[in-house]
């Protein structure tokens, strides 16, 4: 286009300028008639010129106008974000390279658009999905980014405040001066917090500055170590209590053997006491050691159950013959009490696994029920699931002690319990058991007014 504009321009041109240079030369010979002519002619040239170069700068111009206009609105659109534009210009010229290459610059970019895009949401799934909250901040602490976790544990609203400062809605100014560490030192900071709140809690806080001079900012990594710190006390309480368990035989033992070797063993009328001092401190440590192997086991999943279709009926009645003995010999009414119906009801459970649980909840109502009190065991049905009771007219568990009384070694009176013969581990046990197989357990209770523990097991499939 540009090559046939300026080539028509320069012709007409030509043609002006011949026609001048003849008109000289003729004047400069003969200025006769030829000259009349020749003005005619220039004339006539000069008329036919001026409008076709005319009418082809316009053209020009209005070809030029509309591509580049074009191409200025697309642009302008792109600037604002707008990805995915295109121009269409007809032709090979100059223009229309132009064109060509600004639709390539734009599908490269549109296709690196996208690849942030995908980078950024498979960058926010996964912080998404992290059990640690994470929160970036920039160099005046404003929020940037905060996953759902940082919310929950920080208490804040969702979605995240991003754009506000942490101190608006963080007041733990433990976890502010942490911040400020890690913004003024190169190395990362980390630090235990306790967090006061509607929910106490324990939180490790990992602080790091983003690189640049000045630091750009700093990210906070949360970890909620609440249950890990409980468990640590647990621990702790746990190995304080088996330690407290297992020196008290052991020091009784330890007296009695002393004793009789200092001459206690030859008299006859002192030595059947501390003799009989050792069985029972012997039985009572050999009782501790098998409560906490069993419990090591059924807690570490190395328990083999061998699971089956059990009447409640035949093995309630042979745990109740076991202790039945010593209820009687405390005056107690000892009986079982059958759902009403022909039914007969099964457990799916393991046999010596129930019997076990069975045998820890008689021994603790009998050992509890005072002189002419009674324990019984019922059974019934709830849905898919068989309900035992064992009841009594014992002493009772105080309110407050209810929910702690399946925890290992804990005991609501640890001297009469201790006096009793029992180890603390009995409860948390049969706890232990039941949900082993599916099942749970729950206590009622009122002091002085006796005790109702109450397993549900899965029914048989076979039960009628």
């Amino acid at each position: 286009m540009f090559r046939r504009f300026f080539l028509t321009l320069m012709l007409s041109h030509l043609v002006i300028l011949a026609g001048l240079a003849l008109v000289a030369a003729v004047t400069m010979r003969d200025a006769g008639p030829w000259l009349l002519w020749l003005e005619l002619l220039i004339g006539g040239a000069a008329l036919v010129a001026v409008p076709v170069s005319g009418s082809l700068s316009v053209q020009l111009a209005r070809r030029l106008g509309r591509p580049l206009h074009a191409l200025l609105g697309v642009a302008g659109k792109l600037g604002e974000g707008n990805s995915g534009q295109r121009v269409f210009v007809e032709g090979q010229d100059e223009i229309g390279e132009l064109a060509s290459a600004f639709n390539r610059m734009s599908e490269r970019l549109d296709a690196r658009i996208a690849r942030l895009e995908e980078d950024r949401q498979q960058l926010r799934t996964i912080l998404s999905g992290m059990t640690e909250g994470v929160v970036a901040l920039d160099s005046s602490q404003r929020i940037l980014y905060a996953n759902e976790r940082a919310t929950q544990l920080f208490g804040l609203p969702s979605p995240a405040p991003v754009g506000r400062r942490l101190q608006e809605v963080v007041s733990q100014q433990s976890l502010l001066d942490v911040v400020q560490r890690a913004l003024d030192s190169p190395e990362p900071q980390r630090e235990e917090l306790g967090w006061s709140g509607p929910n106490m809690r324990s939180l490790t806080v990992h602080a790091a500055r983003l690189p640049g001079s000045p630091p750009r900012g700093a990210v906070l990594v949360l970890n909620d170590t609440t249950e890990l710190r409980r468990l640590e006390r647990l621990r702790q309480e746990f190995v304080a209590n088996v330690s407290h368990e297992l020196k008290t035989p052991l020091s009784i033992i330890k007296a009695c053997v002393e004793t009789l070797l200092d001459g206690a063993v030859d008299d006859p009328q002192h030595r059947r006491p501390f003799l009989e001092q050792l069985d029972s401190q012997s039985n009572r440590l050999h009782a501790l050691i098998l409560d906490l192997l069993s419990l090591a086991r059924i807690e570490s999943g190395e328990e083999l159950f061998d699971f089956q279709s059990i009447p409640v009926c035949e093995i309630v009645e042979a745990c109740m013959e076991r202790h039945r003995p010593r209820a009687e010999s405390k005056g107690q009414i000892f009986e079982m009490v059958p759902p009403a119906g022909d039914d007969v009801l099964a457990v799916w459970a393991d046999e010596e696994a129930l019997e076990q649980i069975l045998d820890n909840l008689l021994d603790n109502a009998v050992k509890y029920t005072p002189q002419g009190g009674r324990v019984w065991v019922r059974w019934r049905r709830e849905g898919e699931q068989i309900c035992l009771e064992v009841a009594d007219t014992g002493i009772g568990i105080p309110e407050a002690d209810l929910p702690r009384i399946f925890e290992r070694f804990y005991r609501v009176d640890k001297a009469r319990s201790r006096e009793l013969g029992g180890t603390g581990l009995g409860l948390s046990i049969v706890k232990h058991l039941a949900q082993a197989m599916h099942g749970n357990v729950r206590a009622t209770s009122r002091a002085g007014q006796g005790t109702t523990f109450t397993v549900c097991l899965p029914m048989a499939a076979d039960a009628v």
